[in-house]
């Protein structure tokens, strides 16, 4: 006799009974939805992360770690989508929940949440300090208890030396506070010292409390000073290779350059910027800093009476970084208009002595939107 086929209604229906049986599907906790939340936002799907997060405040206990870690992911959701009004008020409501950042990094403590309030303040200034000011309290409690401890892994010797660097680089932002916003207050030049050495002090080996010491001798006249905290800073990474951790982000190294250049150290300021273009060439302002810097270094040539053949070369290399300079800004629409209009004067002064570009100059460094544009056209 042929077997006969399971009655799929009579198993649906056994099915059914069983789940009776067990009892209604517990909720998945705070917990794991946090967990998902942070999963998905690495991932970079921030939408599918906020939706987790909200369904794990909205389980959660007011005023428990779970509250705790769904707000601040909220916060960091937020911030991530551009939405800096909710993750201000994430960020807060995390406040409310550990006020001194005591907790536990796992569940939402820490200084995090005090740093971001201090970055997305609207009124910057004194209330942004007051934010940082709760972070660095935070950071030198999870320094000191990792430096007490009798024994430290490997693992807490990393972690010490993070806590130490995003302490200094903390304690750098708030003297930036007070070289802009409260310049004018009576006592600004003396915080601004006491926190840069202090910064110093804690990350010796972090290039950019170098550069942030530079900035504060800059304002203060004092030079050689601050040429001789440049050349500290540089020394920490430049001849380290692009990945390493200790070599500063691309926004730091154009602001090194920058302040290279305010204190007469083109030749210094060219070499960054020319790492800077190997790393990345579609940086309108990184060729206008390198193409302002080497007409410098000619202007001052010709001065010294140097030879002719040398500040020649000098603003033929400036007018080709400034070419590529006017290249991109126009291909980038890009909207720095003093910038683009100081980049014309100095191409326009070059030609009053050089004449105009030859053609076909610099094409040795072709432009890689124009290989992309005939790229395109090929498959075309």
């Amino acid at each position: 006799m042929a077997p006969r086929r399971p009655d799929k209604k009579s198993n649906s229906k056994k099915r059914a009974k069983a789940r009776v049986a067990d009892g209604p599907s517990k909720p998945i906790s705070p917990q794991v939805l946090v967990k998902a939340a942070e999963y998905q936002l690495q991932e970079g799907n921030v939408e599918d992360a906020a939706t987790l997060a909200t369904k794990a405040l909205d389980q959660a206990t007011e005023k428990s770690d779970d509250e705790l870690s769904a707000s601040n992911l909220l916060g960091q959701i937020n911030l991530e989508s551009g939405d800096f009004e909710a993750a201000r008020e994430y960020f807060l409501r995390a406040v409310s929940i550990d006020e001194d950042g005591a907790k536990d990094e796992a569940v939402g403590g820490g200084p995090e949440k005090f740093l971001c309030l201090a970055q997305l303040s609207e009124e910057g200034g004194k209330d942004s300090v007051k934010w940082f000011e709760k972070g660095t309290a935070a950071l030198r409690k999870q320094i000191q208890t990792l430096e007490e401890a009798q024994r430290r892994s490997d693992k807490q010797e990393i972690l010490l030396e993070e806590l130490k660097k995003k302490l200094a680089m903390t304690l750098c932002s708030v003297a930036e506070v007070y070289m802009t916003d409260l310049s004018w207050e009576e006592d600004a030049e003396q915080r601004c010292e006491t926190l840069v050495t202090e910064a110093t002090m804690v990350a010796p080996d972090f290039a950019e409390t170098w550069q942030t010491l530079a900035n504060v001798r800059i304002s203060q006249s004092r030079i050689d000073d601050a040429k001789a905290a440049l050349m500290r800073s540089l020394e920490l990474w430049k001849d380290l290779p692009p990945e390493d951790p200790a070599v500063p982000d691309f926004p730091s190294r154009v602001a090194l350059a920058r302040l290279l250049m305010e204190v007469e150290m083109e030749q210094e300021a060219i070499e960054v910027l020319e790492r800077l273009v190997g790393e990345d060439d579609q940086s309108v302002e990184v060729w206008y800093l390198g193409g302002w810097g080497l007409y410098v270094m000619g202007e001052k040539q010709k001065a010294s009476k140097a030879s002719e053949e040398d500040w020649k070369a000098s603003w033929i290399s400036s007018r080709v970084w400034l070419n590529q300079c006017q290249h991109l800004y126009k291909l980038q629409d890009y909207e720095d208009e003093p910038l683009g209009e100081h980049a014309k004067e100095l191409l326009s002064l070059i030609a009053k002595e050089l004449g105009e570009a030859p053609a076909g100059e610099g094409d040795d460094d072709e432009w890689e939107d124009d290989d992309d544009d005939s790229d395109e056209e090929m498959k075309d």
